[in-house]
């Protein structure tokens, strides 16, 4: 089983045929799932999708925010997966509780967002066909980099939580020659599920890559780490509050007491004083 500290690596095919993203996201994946108290069907999708977004920002924006938004059919619940460019990964699993069931297929949607570096958003938005998240995130890269792409994603659970998670993104290039392709084309079959791959003794992004491009002289463009954490502060909540409107922030004040909030993705608790609160209203 994977011991290893989570990481993603990047790398590039000598030949210029090939653009490939390893990652192995076990323990990002363990906590996002203990925060959110997240079982069942339900785990294994918020896994597969914290593993999907963190691929995406290493695929197509390394220093740029990832969000992705899974929402079940119906009332199938509704699981957030966000990948900061410092490395930390964070997820929000509104999923029904009961069974931790959570049905996906035609009539689920996955909307995902690049925070660009002015601050606007770019989004896209697929439905989830046969198969989940991992179908889902090739059909959106394909459609954003006109690449063909082939992405496998997995979250292995066992009766004690996860036991392993972790993916891999392979675009293929413009410049990919026919003897190459037909290779990995082949060989790509062999991947579409990884699930016994991720639970093996010593599996690690590089061992991963090595696997796919064996044979294959290739470049690293770069490992970097990844982890669960969230990146909310003190400061973050009280600006948050200063959006509000100045009734509501001076009803607060005026009830003289400590406000309790609580972030949603990481479970950590803030205290805001009524004075911080008439702080606002004096900037203001």
């Amino acid at each position: 089983m994977p011991g290893h500290a989570d990481s993603a690596l990047r790398a590039m095919t000598d030949d210029g045929g090939f653009r490939v993203v390893t990652v192995n996201t076990t323990e990002t994946v363990r906590g996002a799932l203990s925060a959110q108290s997240a079982t069942g069907e339900a785990a294994r999708h918020f896994g597969d999708l914290l593993t999907g977004v963190v691929l995406l920002r290493q695929t197509m924006a390394p220093q740029l925010r990832v969000q992705g938004i899974l929402k079940g059919k119906g009332r199938g619940g509704t699981l957030v997966a966000d990948s900061h460019p410092s490395g930390l990964t964070r997820g929000l699993a509104t999923a029904p509780r009961e069974g931790g069931r959570m049905d996906l297929g035609p009539g689920s949607l996955l909307r995902l967002l690049r925070t660009l570096h002015d601050g606007s958003l770019q989004q896209g938005v697929v439905e989830v066909p046969e198969g989940g998240v991992g179908p889902a995130l090739m059909t959106y890269l394909q459609v954003s980099e006109q690449l063909s792409t082939m992405v496998a994603v997995s979250t292995v659970l066992g009766d004690e939580g996860i036991v392993a998670a972790g993916g891999y993104v392979v675009q293929i290039l413009p410049e990919a020659a026919r003897g190459p392709l037909m290779v990995m084309t082949e060989r790509l079959e062999e991947f579409r599920a990884i699930d016994g791959r991720v639970v093996e003794r010593g599996f690690s992004p590089t061992s991963l890559m090595q696997d796919l491009l064996h044979g294959m002289p290739f470049t690293p463009l770069g490992d970097t780490p990844v982890r669960f954490g969230c990146w909310c502060d003190h400061v973050s909540v009280v600006s948050a509050l200063s959006t509000l409107p100045r009734g509501e922030i001076q009803s607060m004040i005026d009830d003289g007491n400590v406000l309790e909030i609580r972030c949603d993705y990481c479970t950590a608790d803030y205290r805001v004083s009524p004075s911080e609160l008439r702080g606002l209203l004096d900037a203001s």
